[in-house]
């Protein structure tokens, strides 16, 4: 178990990611989770109404089975695998986030002032965590798919829309961490 809980090497991950995106494109399939949204907003027969979700979704029936794995895997790993000491900030990020108000991690992967509890009771960060949430939805249908299906299947397939798109998520990422974060938090 101690194997398990504890960081691994990059490579290590990247070399299972990709024996699994191999696997993946030997049976033709795509990885990617948004295109589940879609998949359950077709199972509700809304595609009579609305084009975009009138599609066979019962060929996309194995990717239910990678969003179930996310979910249990999550769970395994935040109830029975999380040790404090693996969480490493650097002292300097720990510090420009104590200026927003953020907490130090202490071995937990999200802050407790953006998803802790206390959440509930601050209108201010229950409106930036549902326009977030929108802006990732739009991003992702917009950008034909969301962060894990263009940099993880789509790039290892050698596409360049998804390496547009990679590095436009990058790029917004920088640019709401050193620019807008700062300004929505104080």
């Amino acid at each position: 178990m101690e194997f398990l809980s504890a960081t691994w090497h990059w490579s290590v991950s990247g070399f299972i990611i990709g024996i699994i995106m191999l696997v993946l494109t030997y049976f033709g399939k795509t990885f990617g989770m948004s295109s589940n949204l879609r998949s359950l907003c077709a199972m509700t027969g809304i595609g009579k109404k609305v084009s975009f979700f009138d599609w066979d979704w019962k060929a996309q029936r194995w990717n239910f089975v990678v969003v179930l794995g996310a979910m249990i895997g999550g769970y395994v790993a935040v109830h029975f695998m999380q040790r404090p000491d693996n969480v490493a900030v650097n002292p300097k990020t720990v510090t420009e986030l104590s200026a927003l108000g953020i907490d130090a991690p202490n071995g937990k992967l999200l802050p407790d002032y953006l998803f802790g509890e206390q959440v509930f009771s601050s209108p201010k960060i229950i409106t930036i965590l549902l326009l977030g949430g929108l802006l990732i939805g739009f991003g992702s249908r917009y950008a034909g798919g969301c962060t894990s299906g263009h940099a993880i299947s789509g790039l290892s397939n050698l596409q360049i829309p998804s390496l547009k798109a990679v590095i436009g998520f990058f790029i917004g990422g920088l640019l709401m961490s050193y620019f807008l974060l700062p300004l929505l938090l104080n």
